[in-house]
């Protein structure tokens, strides 16, 4: 019995691409029976995807004292690959096809706005809260402040200005905290802010940014409003990622000193 269960866990963990896929589609299913069940499709299928995700992660840590969270259980390895640079930014990219131009063109100036007023108001408050909690160095304060504009631009303003790790982290939970809190709460509040069209969808992902929140609150509301949200919310990304490392950190040291 246990050489099977060995040769099991050896073939499982030398297809570990293959592992992960399954286990990774296996949480998505259930996450959307729980959903389409438990709150009859109100909290997306998506978002309870991404909780299970950061529960697993946690468990996992705890349970092998590691660093990686499940990609430290040898039968799980391959989710570091699937879940790594590669794969995710091809994800994020393919999300934006399906989008008309026609219809990008009509969001104009307003999506132009919206992605200027998203990063800075974004990494205002987040900044705003780092000072709360007791930071006063610029380069903490300007990377946990891009962390709540998205959980990539924090980690790379962080390593762009020198952050520690710990503080990079910060960011990088930040982002977490506001990906899910955009993906919850937007279906319950779309027909008070009138997102039910391709224009208020670009707008929004431009004002939100986090791919995988718009993502996921635009797919609960209407699954052919995803394009126009990730289209705005990549760029908004990319955007954050320049502005992080310069303006907004020169702004924020001229602000607080060194």
């Amino acid at each position: 019995m246990n050489n099977s269960l060995d040769l099991l866990v050896s073939t499982f963990a030398k297809n570990g691409l293959l592992t992960a896929f399954a286990v990774v589609g296996i949480t998505i299913w259930l996450s959307y029976f729980l959903s389409d069940r438990l709150t009859r499709g109100h909290l997306h299928g998506s978002a309870l995807a991404i909780m299970f995700g950061l529960l697993l992660a946690y468990i996992g840590g705890v349970a092998t004292g590691g660093k990686n969270g499940v990609v430290d259980i040898k039968l799980l390895s391959g989710i570091g690959l699937m879940g790594g640079a590669m794969l995710r930014d091809f994800a994020i990219v393919s999300t934006a096809y399906g989008a008309t131009i026609s219809d990008m063109r009509k969001c104009g100036l307003s999506g132009i706005v919206s992605l200027l007023v998203g990063v800075v108001l974004s990494f205002v408050i987040g900044a705003a809260v780092a000072v709360a909690f007791g930071y006063t160095d610029a380069v903490s304060i300007t990377t946990i402040g891009a962390g709540a504009v998205t959980y990539i631009v924090g980690p790379v303003t962080g390593a762009a200005i020198g952050a520690s790790s710990e503080v990079m982290a910060l960011s990088i939970a930040a982002g977490l905290v506001k990906a899910v809190l955009v993906m919850v709460g937007a279906p319950f509040c779309a027909r008070m802010i009138g997102l039910d069209n391709p224009r208020t969808a670009m707008v929004f992902g431009g004002m939100m940014g986090t791919t995988s929140g718009v993502c996921g609150a635009l797919a609960a509301i209407d699954p052919k409003l995803v394009p126009y949200g990730a289209m705005t919310s990549t760029f908004y990304t990319g955007l954050g990622c320049l502005m992080g490392p310069s303006v907004l950190f020169l702004a924020t040291k001229a602000a607080f000193g060194a």
